[in-house]
Parts: structure tokens; sequence; C-alpha cells
């Protein structure tokens, strides 16, 4: 009898969870207006636009090497630059004072807080259109999460190595290098690898808003309806982001 109750109660339990998926819906299709008859009747445009899609421009994969090669040497310089700044901040986020802590993880929250395309539209209008400014968008995004990541993994290390420097008249620096360092390399190697492969990716979003990279020629194909090229970009991308997710993942379990 029991195990009849129970299972009525499970069924009763997951009836009234579909309800109340049913009702969520419902209330965001009467919200939103949305009219899924009109996407339904749209169908000879979806046709005519997969029909271009799955058949790539293979001729045209000659001119998206240069920007290929553009948008990994963006992503490999912006995040260099990104970790390289990220390392000092991470260790200035953690000390015993608490107003310097408190300013330095409220500027890293300001940072991580604005998306990557706003931040590249707004540097697009200071510094201009072109990879310049894309490598300035992805290095302030990379400080961002670096620096986060970096000083929860220094509040997570082992205190006895830096109890051991302070009780012998090691200074601060000392401590960090000789203390604290060696018990993060391994989450510096991962975390820029890890900013490697995010960065590969935004690259190409960033091109949309002249940020550089080989988004700029995405964003002009499919403003011409050219999407026999857009398919061979995609493509491209495609391999790219499989290549740096294979060769980061290889560099990890060598390196950490």
């Amino acid at each position: 009898m029991k195990i009849k109750d129970t299972v009525h109660y499970q069924w009763y339990k997951h009836l009234g969870t579909f309800a109340v998926l049913v009702i969520c819906l419902y209330a965001c299709i009467r919200i939103t207006n949305a009219n899924l008859s009109e996407v339904l009747s749209n169908t000879k445009q979806m046709q005519l636009f997969l029909q271009k899609l799955l058949h790539p421009d293979w001729s045209y994969l000659p001119s998206l090497i240069t920007p290929i090669i553009k948008t990994i040497q963006m992503s490999i310089l912006s995040t260099l630059l990104g970790v390289l700044l990220a390392i000092p901040f991470s260790f200035l986020a953690i000390t015993k004072n608490a107003v310097l802590t408190g300013c330095i993880r409220f500027v890293m929250n300001i940072i991580r807080t604005i998306p990557n395309t706003l931040l590249a539209a707004i540097l697009v209008s200071i510094v201009g259109i072109g990879e310049v400014t894309g490598v300035i968008t992805l290095t302030i995004f990379t400080f961002g999460l670096v620096s986060q990541l970096l000083y929860e993994s220094i509040e997570t290390i082992d205190t006895l190595p830096v109890e051991s420097a302070e009780s012998v008249g090691a200074n601060k620096f000392k401590i960090a290098v000789w203390a604290v360092w060696p018990q993060i390399l391994p989450a510096v190697i991962s975390y820029t690898f890890y900013a490697l492969e995010i960065n590969i990716r935004s690259s190409t979003v960033l091109g949309y808003v002249g940020a550089g990279g080989i988004g700029i020629i995405l964003n002009t194909s499919l403003a011409l309806f050219k999407y026999d090229r857009v398919s061979i970009i995609i493509l491209m991308i495609l391999i790219l982001v499989i290549l740096v997710d294979t060769i980061s993942e290889y560099a990890r379990r060598k390196c950490v």
C-alpha cells in the first residue's frame, strides 16, 4: 500500500510539474505575442536559406586564411596580456588592507559585468575599427576573468608554507614568490588555456562591431546574403575551435 501511495505521489508530482511548465509557456507566448503560425508560414525562406547554407563556397576558402591567422594572433596576444595583468592584481585582491582589497575587487566586478560586445563597441568609438580594438577588448575580458579565478585559488592554498616564510622574517614579496606562487602555478597554466579557448570564440563575435578578426567577414557575408560564404566561415570557425580545444587539453595534461 505504501508503495502504491509513493507511485501515485510521484505521478501527481510529475503531472503538476508538467502543468506548471505548460502554464509558464502559455504565459510567455501571451506576453511576447509570439505567433508560431507566422514562423511556419515562412518555410520557403527557410528552405532557401538552408539550401545555400548547406552548399559552402569552397572557392572562398583561400580568402579566409589571413583573417583566421589574425583571429588566432588577437586571441593569443590578448590572453597573454590579460593573464600578466591579472597575476599581480589577484595578489592585491587578498591583502590584509581591507580598503585596497575592496577597491581591487570592486574594479574586477565592474569589468566582469560589462559584456564583450558592449565593451568592444565602446572601444571602437574611442580607438577605431581594427584588430587593436579586439586585442584591448579581449585583454580586459581576460583580466577580469582570470584575476577572479586566481585570487579564489590563492584563498584556498596551503597556509603552512606561508606561515613558515613569515616565521623566518620573509617580506610580502618573497612570501608571494616562494610560498604562494608555486602552489597556484598549475592553476595559472590551466586558466590561461581556458581563457584562450574563450577568446578564440569571442573574437569571432567581436568582428560584428568592427573589432577585427574573421567576425568582420562573417558579418559582411550575412549582410550581403552570401550564405554559401557564411557556411564556409562557420566551418572554419568550428575547425579552429575544435583544434584549440584539443591543443589546450593536451597542454593542460602535460603542464598541470
